[in-house]
């Protein structure tokens, strides 16, 4: 199957299970990956036979500013559900849910949850 990858997708959001970064807020970042078949947009060179990806950073952008969990595990989620519902071409996304900067005492690295959902778990 064919993929598009999407990374580096960044936004301020408020999720977080401490309180003041649901006040404060924090950066996230989110890489995606989209399963779709790109056989006849390889040949026909049209945008309307793929998936116009610039739709996916908007959505993801928006739910990032504008949902409020207290996990980031919720947010992934969300992200991924409102990602293969966007499209009849999807089959299979994959996201990456980055906190470059994560409120942890002496902690320098990043926190990143990975989930993939398929087409058949949300319908």
């Amino acid at each position: 199957m064919d993929c598009i990858h999407v990374t580096g997708i960044r936004a301020y959001g408020y999720t977080g299970f401490l309180p003041e970064e649901q006040v404060l807020g924090q950066w996230f970042e989110v890489d995606v990956k989209l399963w779709l078949d790109l056989s006849v947009a390889g040949n026909s060179d049209a945008i309307a036979d793929t998936l116009d990806y610039r739709s996916i950073i908007t959505m993801v952008q928006h739910l990032i500013k504008t949902c409020k969990f207290s996990l980031v595990e919720r947010l992934a989620a969300t992200i991924a559900d409102s990602i293969l519902q966007k499209s009849d071409r999807l089959t299979q996304v994959q996201v990456i849910l980055s906190k470059p900067a994560a409120p942890i005492p002496d902690f320098g690295g990043k926190i990143s949850i990975e989930l993939t959902r398929t087409k058949s778990q949300i319908e």
